[in-house]
């Protein structure tokens, strides 16, 4: 959630800035909202300022024994304008609630300012995109080969966007999740094992709720509401949720290893099968709460993270930093770290990393103190660190040979055994 006092401040230039994000976001009525709502108070304030008085000298009078008749004019008038003005004032401010939940973040500055995708910003290369001197095959054909996957049956249990993954088809997808998990506690990061269901005002505080309300998957009966979480930067998010830390204990980098639950998957293209977009699909999740001198310099951290999965795997990839509008709605700035897939003929995103500045501990309450001191909103950051999905696409994509063997990268073999090449 945004700070009332920035928009204030110069209305105009948050509007600008909201506007390069999504050219239907606007400012002006919320802060136009609230400064209605201001008056409203002090109008409220008045009015009981001036029947506590009133209240005050009647029953002085009526001690005294005194005639409280002329005391007693226009106090109904009071109470009914403080009743009137009450109610008129909570509708206000649930409206004004629901607007500021809706409004983005800001980006930063110097992000590059378009509302196309294709405007976004490469900032780093790694290796050379791979070339093959024969056709290559994708992941479906790759998998089947070596029957890694079982998407008919997964089908017949989930329906579409529902992977199985099966034999070494499995054994590598927890052999990328140990690697993973083991590189980035190296780095410094502490694991969390969290929940996959979540309540709303956890998943409001993440930004999640309410735009994104028709994405999400949820349970709602007569003994629960709860949500599965599309990434576990949700439940880490909510971790430290309404508490107050000790600026000492600051940065704290935290991931987590969930499986991730979405609803978008239905529009994928022709190219778009198999494991490219799906419903479910599991991720190592960074997240790190720091204070605000800090969250720059845990950005590159988090991104050197990533990275370094991609290196041990030995992969192509280019770091892009994202235009405005295609960036996140919790973001300020984000890096999207995308690998080369030949079966696909283009490349995707595995990773995202975002600084989300203040927005989400906003909403989730999460503030820092240092002793003697007032406390104040934390920075809070979250990556993907990485996606198996896509990842999985590239290993094989990337690795295949003429006969249809793969060749494993060697940072991900001691996770196998020891084996070197899935054969035909």
């Amino acid at each position: 959630m945004l700070d009332i006092k920035t928009l204030k401040k110069d209305p105009q230039a948050a509007e600008k800035k909201l506007r390069s994000k999504d050219p239907e976001n606007s400012c002006l009525p919320t802060v136009a909202l609230y400064e209605k709502i201001c008056e409203l108070k002090t109008t409220l304030e008045t009015h009981q300022a001036t029947l506590n008085a009133k209240s005050k000298l009647i029953g002085e009078a009526k001690r005294k024994g005194e005639d409280t008749a002329p005391l007693m004019q226009n106090i109904d008038e009071i109470k009914e304008a403080i009743r009137s003005l009450s109610s008129e004032l909570e509708t206000l401010e649930l409206d004004y609630q629901n607007q500021m939940l809706h409004l983005p973040n800001l980006p930063e500055d110097g992000i590059k300012v378009s509302l196309d995708p294709k405007d976004n910003v490469c900032i780093k290369e790694y290796k050379k995109k791979p070339e093959f001197s024969f056709p290559t095959k994708n992941h479906l054909e790759l998998g089947e080969i070596h029957d890694l996957f079982d998407f008919p049956r997964a089908a017949k249990i989930s329906g579409s966007g529902w992977p199985i993954y099966k034999g070494k088809g499995a054994l590598l997808e927890w052999a990328l999740l140990r690697l993973m998990i083991d590189i980035h506690v190296k780095n410094g990061f502490t694991p969390l094992h969290v929940p996959l269901l979540v309540r709303p005002e956890i998943i409001e505080a993440s930004g999640q709720l309410p735009k994104f309300e028709k994405q999400l998957f949820k349970i709602r009966d007569e003994d629960y509401h709860l949500y599965l979480i599309p990434t576990a930067e949700v439940s880490i998010n909510g971790y430290h949720y309404d508490e107050i830390l000790d600026e000492a204990s600051l940065p704290l980098k935290y991931i987590s290893v969930t499986p991730c639950f979405r609803r978008e998957a239905g529009a994928a293209g022709s190219k778009e099968r198999g494991l490219i977009r799906i419903h479910q699909f599991n991720k190592v999740e960074m997240f790190c709460f720091t204070t605000p001198e800090q969250s720059s310099e845990i950005f590159e951290a988090m991104c050197n993270s990533a990275e370094e999965v991609l290196q041990t795997l030995d992969l192509h990839y280019r770091n892009m930093c994202l235009v405005t509008g295609d960036m996140s709605f919790a973001a300020a700035k984000t890096v999207d770290i995308e690998v080369w897939l030949p079966g696909q003929d283009r490349y995707y995103e595995v990773s995202s990393v975002s600084n989300c500045t203040d927005f989400q501990s906003r909403r989730s309450k999460t503030r820092a103190k240092k002793e003697g001191e007032k406390p104040y909103l934390v920075h809070t950051l979250n990556g993907s660190g990485l996606a198996t999905s896509r990842l999985m696409v590239a290993l094989l994509e990337n690795n295949q040979q003429p006969d249809g063997s793969i060749i494993l990268p060697k940072g991900l073999r001691p996770y196998l055994g020891g084996i070197e090449v899935l054969r035909v």
